[in-house]
């Protein structure tokens, strides 16, 4: 339900429903952002429910560095399931349609997960910051109890980073056009459908999402700081590059989901565009959750090397 206010305008509603208008309006584009879209999803589910699997049926992945990457690959098919099937079945039957309410859910979800990757990202690296410059301290500092703190942990964080923010945007009243010009109910866009001076609640937003996206970014650059110090301090050039090589699929990843995120919800007001943001959110919404499982997996020999027992012990009995 949408607050009411004395100096709310006249000519506000409170919307039954909202429209998303998605990423073209083009009949002859529809069809085929589907296809390419369903085929990106099937991917992603794929990809990251095989790394569930393999982290989960092969001992040898029984660390925490597969603990955290099994969360973060059901974080990622969490997150991509918020919002394709939505897009999907708008490219399909061309219901652009979203309600009040079903908008609202959606938000919350997009930010509860968003706000948990942030820190489960971090969790990441101090993890791979502890095994390569306290590898004789490191199942005692990584001990199951840590682990699942540091995994529990992100999932609050995006809960109170969620509630703050769907909360304050969906107490407002909105007037005017409910066209939504993006292919999910993101903050910038619906704070343009707002009536009245925004300006405290994107005041607002802006600092939370500062304090919850540069909060863990923060910790990552230490952790990174203290890995590139040790990796500096080894003498063979294969020593360190062998040593980077466990850290840099994490690092690619936190590259691509921190790179857009920030560009579209750090910069100034001033220079929003719809159409621009819409495009960068498609790096983190489904370019990220589609690429984490590749990145992962052709580059690490654990995996293949899971993989192959698995699939000879299916072959072979």
């Amino acid at each position: 339900m949408l607050t009411k206010k004395e100096n709310i305008p006249q000519n506000s509603t409170a919307p039954i429903e909202f429209i998303l208008l998605g990423l073209s309006d083009e009949p002859n584009l529809q069809s085929i952002l589907f296809s390419i879209f369903l085929m990106i999803y099937i991917i992603i589910l794929a990809g990251n429910l095989l790394i569930i699997l393999l982290t989960l049926l092969d001992p040898a992945l029984h660390t925490p560095m597969y603990f955290f990457l099994r969360n973060l690959s059901f974080l990622e098919i969490c997150y991509s399931s918020v919002n394709i099937p939505k897009m999907l079945e708008d490219l399909l039957f061309g219901n652009k349609s979203i309600s009040f309410l079903g908008c609202a859910v959606q938000t919350y979800f997009t930010f509860l997960l968003g706000g948990s990757e942030c820190f489960l990202l971090a969790s990441m690296a101090y993890d791979r910051y502890v095994a390569i410059c306290k590898p004789l301290h490191y199942h005692v500092l990584m001990n199951r109890k840590v682990c699942l703190g540091l995994a529990v942990g992100p999932w609050l964080s995006g809960l109170l980073m969620a509630f703050g923010h769907t909360s304050m945007v969906f107490t407002m009243s909105f007037c005017g056009s409910h066209e939504i010009n993006h292919f999910f109910c993101d903050i910038p866009p619906l704070i343009k459908l707002a009536c009245g001076d925004t300006s405290r609640i994107k005041i607002a937003v802006l600092v939370m999402t500062t304090i919850f996206g540069i909060l863990p970014f923060l910790l990552i650059l230490m952790s990174y700081t203290g890995i590139i110090i040790t990796i500096l301090g080894i003498s063979s050039a294969e020593g360190r590059k062998k040593t980077f090589s466990t850290c840099s699929s994490h690092l690619i990843v936190v590259t691509l989901f921190y790179g857009s995120a920030c560009i579209t919800y750090l910069k100034p007001s001033s220079t929003y565009s719809p159409n621009t943001d819409k495009y960068l959110s498609l790096l983190y919404t489904v370019v990220g959750p589609v690429l984490n499982p590749i990145i992962y997996s052709f580059r690490n020999k654990d995996f293949k090397n899971a993989l192959k027992k698995i699939w000879e012990r299916k072959a072979f009995g």
